[in-house]
């Protein structure tokens, strides 16, 4: 699937007032870890609403597939909901897939947040419906997320202007800057689109990958993978984010480098995004300036 940026839906942002609707489209989720999300949102001045089969369990799954679709579907068909958070990532979302309905996605573009399983949301909606959507918290890692990701995430839903996104430690691993739109996430659940009919078309982009408790050698295999695959290509540059729990964060820059060595693209490390302690929230499917040097993800305007 590939996307003429050109005609990218970009959902209004949020007003103080608005409805933020819930879904689980992945895994269950600890329901006191919810709440305390619930509640920054509420304190912001947000209203919340939360369909009654939310907690529904069937295994490692929060309900069955066609249920968590539905949740996801109803929510962009209801006009009273501005933006939908999920309530956590986990495993599952790619089993939806198939029961979205696409076309009233496209023709009620509004925010979609979340980040790691629910990467497949974000990717397949941005590449089938041209959405702008946000790789950023969920409701469960909202609550007791230091302020500068809760700051990072209102600004982003709320913003107008520019935005920019500077890591604390930048880690240039080929310099350069490109202007591209922004795709990716989990690299983990990136890599099982690979092959499907959901997988996107990165030429052009700019990359972004994060993950959690993967051995570096997975690392390794799901990197070469997409590279056996064609997926790198045409990429325009790679950002780094959080690769908690996957060994020394060296390793992970080391076999970057082998993997990328005979692309002359700008690479670089550090960024503050992912299952780090910070997640700051960045909008995927717009246009970015990505300065690998100094470590910078720069906006335009996008609202």
């Amino acid at each position: 699937m590939r996307v003429n940026n050109s005609k990218v839906r970009i959902p209004a942002r949020l007003e103080l007032g608005d409805t933020i609707g819930m879904v689980a489209p992945s895994s269950p989720f600890d329901h006191q870890a919810f709440q305390l999300g619930i509640a920054v949102l509420e304190k912001k001045g947000f209203r919340v609403t939360v369909p009654d089969n939310l907690f529904s369990e069937k295994g490692y799954l929060a309900g069955s597939d066609k249920q968590r679709a539905l949740q996801l579907n109803d929510s962009f068909a209801n006009p009273a909901i501005k933006a939908i958070l999920c309530a956590r990532g986990g495993f599952g979302a790619l089993r939806i897939l198939p029961f979205l309905d696409y076309d009233l996605i496209s023709r009620n573009p509004k925010i979609l947040i979340g980040f790691s399983d629910v990467t497949a949301l974000l990717a397949v909606l941005y590449f089938k419906c041209h959405l702008m959507t946000f790789h950023g918290p969920v409701a469960t890692s909202l609550g007791c997320a230091p302020s500068e990701t809760q700051n990072a995430f209102f600004k982003a839903i709320l913003g107008k202007g520019a935005l920019q996104i500077k890591s604390p430690q930048p880690i240039c691993l080929n310099p350069g800057i490109v202007t591209g739109p922004l795709a990716g996430g989990n690299l983990t659940t990136l890599c099982h689109l690979v092959g499907t009919a959901f997988a996107p078309d990165l030429s052009d982009h700019i990359l972004l990958l994060e993950d959690r408790g993967e051995a570096t050698y997975r690392i390794d295999r799901m990197l070469f993978h997409m590279k056996l695959a064609g997926c790198f290509d045409n990429l325009a540059g790679l950002a780094l984010g959080t690769f908690e729990g996957c060994g020394p964060t060296e390793s992970v820059y080391t076999i970057v480098k082998n993997i990328f060595k005979t692309k002359d693209i700008p690479i670089a490390g550090g960024f503050e995004i992912g299952h780090g302690t910070q997640n700051l929230t960045v909008p995927l499917g717009v246009r970015v300036e990505f300065d690998a040097s100094h470590g910078l993800l720069t906006y335009d305007q996008f609202n």
